[in-house]
C-alpha cells in the first residue's frame, strides 16, 4: 500500500493498480486507486480545537492563580486569597500552591499533550482513503480497524463544506453521500482545491463515463507551506466578505435572493406570530404579578431569536445552477456547503406558499432524497431545502433543474394549475362536491393529476401545497379508506417515497377515480423504471459514441438507448408489462365478481 499525505504531492500518472479508475478520467492524484492520507492539519480541526476551548475553559477558572504564580507584580491584591487557597482540603490546584510542585505539575501537563498529539498523529497515520473505478473506501481506527465503502454507481450527492476555520486555513470536507442511513463516506479534511477535484473525479466515474476527458489546466506549481498557507488565509478572509468564488466552468446560479426578502420571509412566518403573542403574553403576565412567565418564556424567546437568526445566516449567498453531474447548490455565509446532487436522485419535489407569503407571491421548494444521514441528525434538513425562498418564476427555473425531463407544456401546467388553481379549463381531479365536509376550505382546490412521467397531487388554502413525484422514483402508491370516507365514497391516497419533509398524501379522492389512477400510476411506475437510466447518468452518450459508425454522432444514435432524456425504443418490454398488468386486473376482476377465467373454464 503507498499512501502519502495530502496536498504535498506531485501529481502522478497511470499507476497500473488494480481498479484503478482511467488516467483520462480524473484531475486529481488521489484519484489514482492507491491509499492516500488526509490533509496534515486534519487533527487540529477535529480534535484540537476540541483541545483548544478546554485549555481555554481551564485557563479562565484558575485565572487569579495563574496570575499569582506566573506574574504576581500584576495583581498586588491577590495575596489576600492565598491564605484561603492553602487552607482549602481536597484541591489539587491548592495542593500544588501549598506544596510548591510547580515543576512536577508542568511536567504532568506536558506529558498528557504529548499523549494526545501522539493518538491524534497516530490516528491521522492511521486514517486513509481511496478513489477506484467503482468506489470510495475510507478506512480508520487504530485499535478497532474500521473501513466504509461508497459504491459509485449509488452515489447520491456529493457535499463539499468548509466550516469557518477551516475555510481560514484553505480546508474542506467532503462527504460522498451513500444510499441508506448513516451510509455516508466523509474525508474530513482535503485542501479546498483537492476537495474540488476529488468531487469532480467522483462524479465523473458515478456518471458512467468511460471515454477519454482530458483536462487542460495543468498542475499547479509546489509552493512552501508557508506562504501557502499565507496567500490562503488571506484569499479566504476576502471571500467571506466578497463570497465564494464560483467553481470554474459552471454556469451562474439561476435564482438570486435579496437579503431583504430572506429576511422578511422569516418575519413572516407563523412561528414569528406565536412569538409575539408569547411576548404580548409574558408583558401581561408580569405586570400582573406573574412572574414565573418571565423564567419560563424568556429562555425559549432567546433560543427560537438563535434559531432564527442561524436559519437566516445559513440561507446567505444561495445559489442554484445546473452543472454536467447534476445540481449544485450552495448556501451558507461563514460555513459555506456545496452540494450537488445527481440526476434522477430527487424523489419528490413540495412547492409550499404559506398564507402570510401570498401577498408578496413568494414560495418555497423542498424535496425527498437520500441524504445518508440518520434521521436523529438535525443538520439533514439544510439538505432537503432547494429553494428558501422566492417568486413563481424562480420555482419554474428551480423545477427546470431538478425535473429536466418534464415537458415545457407540462412546466408550464404545473406553475398555472398546480400551483395558483383551480382555475377554468382545471385538468385537475378534484374532491367530489359530496365529501366537502372532509375538507370544508380545500375540497375545490384538493386534487390530482398524472402526466406521463409524474403525479402531481394538490392541496391546501392556508398552505398552498403541490406535490410533484417522478414515477420512476415511487416506491408504492397505498389507497386508505376509512367508514365515513367510505359512507361518502372517497378514499385517501398516499405516495411512499423515501423520508423526508414532503408528504405526498391526498385526502377524500373520488373512490372510482383513485381505483383508476392505482392501475394509471402502477403501469406507469413499471414503464419509468425500465426506461431510467439516471443512475449512470453519462454512460449512455459515451456508450452511443463509442459504437457509434463513420459518419455518424454520438446524438444520432443516443436515441436507440431508453433514457428519460431522449426518444426510446422500448416500446415492446413496456407493452408485455402492460399486457400482463391487464391481465391480472381482469383475473383479479373475475374473482371478485365470481366470473370463471379461461384457465378457470379449461
Amino acid at each position: 500500500m503507498t499512501s502519502t499525505s495530502e496536498p504535498f504531492e506531485a501529481p502522478g500518472t497511470s499507476t497500473g493498480v488494480p481498479g484503478a479508475p482511467p488516467p483520462q478520467l480524473v484531475r486529481s492524484p488521489l484519484s489514482d486507486g492507491e491509499w492516500h492520507r488526509l490533509h496534515p492539519l486534519t487533527p487540529l480541526l477535529r480534535g484540537g480545537l476540541f483541545l483548544i476551548v478546554v485549555i481555554g475553559i481551564v485557563f479562565a477558572n484558575l485565572r487569579d492563580r495563574l496570575v499569582f504564580i506566573f506574574l504576581p507584580w500584576l495583581a498586588p491584591d491577590i495575596e489576600d486569597e492565598v491564605g484561603e487557597w492553602e487552607g482549602a482540603e481536597g484541591d489539587p490546584i491548592d495542593f500544588i500552591i501549598a506544596n510548591n510542585l510547580y515543576v512536577l505539575a508542568g511536567l504532568a501537563v506536558l506529558g498528557v499533550l504529548i499523549v494526545l498529539v501522539a493518538v491524534f498523529y497516530t490516528s491521522w497515520r492511521f486514517h486513509t482513503f481511496r478513489i477506484t473505478d467503482d468506489d470510495v473506501e475510507v478506512r480508520s481506527g487504530i485499535l478497532f480497524r474500521t473501513q466504509r465503502r461508497a459504491p459509485l454507481d449509488r452515489v447520491q450527492g456529493v457535499n463539499l463544506t468548509r466550516p469557518m476555520i477551516a475555510r481560514l486555513l484553505g480546508m474542506a470536507k467532503l462527504e460522498v453521500v451513500g444510499a441508506g442511513a448513516d451510509a455516508n463516506v466523509k474525508l474530513e479534511y482535503l485542501s479546498t482545491a483537492n476537495a474540488e477535484a476529488v468531487r469532480a473525479d467522483i462524479l465523473r466515474l458515478a456518471s458512467g463515463r468511460r471515454l477519454g476527458m482530458t483536462s487542460g489546466t495543468a498542475a499547479p506549481r509546489p509552493v512552501g507551506r508557508a506562504a501557502m498557507l499565507s496567500q490562503t488565509v488571506g484569499r479566504e478572509i476576502t471571500g467571506l466578505i466578497e463570497g465564494p468564488e464560483a467553481p470554474v466552468a459552471e454556469l451562474e446560479s439561476v435564482v438570486h435572493i435579496p437579503v431583504g426578502r430572506l429576511v422578511a420571509s422569516h418575519i413572516l412566518s407563523m412561528s414569528t406570530l406565536g412569538l409575539l403573542v408569547a411576548v404580548v403574553a409574558i408583558v401581561i403576565g408580569v405586570s400582573q404579578g406573574v412572574t414565573w412567565l418571565l423564567f419560563g418564556f424568556v429562555p425559549a424567546i432567546i433560543g427560537y431569536g438563535a434559531y432564527w437568526l442561524r436559519s437566516i445566516v445559513r440561507s446567505l449567498r444561495y445559489a442554484i445552477a445546473p452543472t454536467p453531474d447534476g445540481v449544485r447548490i450552495t448556501f451558507g455565509l461563514f460555513t459555506t456547503i456545496t452540494e450537488i446532487v445527481p440526476p434522477g436522485r430527487v424523489h419528490a419535489v413540495e412547492v409550499t406558499q404559506p398564507i402570510l407569503w401570498r401577498p408578496a407571491g413568494w414560495w418555497t421548494v423542498r424535496i425527498n432524497r437520500l441524504t445518508g444521514r440518520s434521521v436523529a441528525d438535525s443538520s439533514t434538513d439544510q439538505f432537503t431545502t432547494a429553494l428558501p425562498v422566492g417568486t413563481a418564476a424562480d420555482v419554474e427555473r428551480v423545477l427546470r433543474l431538478l425535473q429536466p425531463a418534464l415537458p415545457d407544456g407540462e412546466r408550464a401546467l404545473v406553475v398555472q394549475q398546480g400551483m395558483f388553481g383551480p382555475g377554468e379549463g382545471d385538468t385537475f381531479t378534484n374532491t367530489p362536491k359530496r365529501a366537502w365536509w372532509i375538507r370544508p376550505l380545500s375540497y375545490r382546490r384538493n386534487g390530482f393529476r398524472l402526466t406521463g412521467d409524474v403525479l402531481l397531487m394538490r392541496r391546501g388554502v392556508v398552505w398552498r401545497k403541490l406535490v410533484i413525484l417522478p414515477l420512476a422514483r415511487l416506491q408504492s402508491l397505498g389507497l386508505y379508506q376509512g367508514p365515513l370516507d367510505r359512507a361518502s365514497g372517497v378514499t385517501n391516497v398516499r405516495a411512499h417515497v423515501v423520508t423526508g419533509p414532503v408528504s405526498p398524501f391526498l385526502a377524500a379522492v373520488d373512490r372510482d377515480s383513485a381505483l383508476e389512477l392505482f392501475d394509471d400510476v402502477a403501469r406507469g411506475a413499471v414503464r419509468e423504471a425500465l426506461a431510467d437510466r439516471t443512475h449512470r447518468w453519462a454512460q449512455e452518450a459515451t456508450d452511443a459514441a463509442a459504437v457509434a459508425p463513420a459518419g455518424s454522432t454520438a446524438a444520432d444514435d443516443a436515441g436507440d438507448v431508453p433514457s428519460r432524456f431522449g426518444p426510446s425504443t422500448s416500446e415492446p418490454p413496456v407493452a408485455v408489462v402492460e399486457r400482463a398488468s391487464a391481465g391480472e386486473r381482469d383475473d383479479t376482476r373475475r374473482a371478485s365478481e365470481g366470473t370463471p377465467s379461461e384457465e378457470d373454464r379449461t
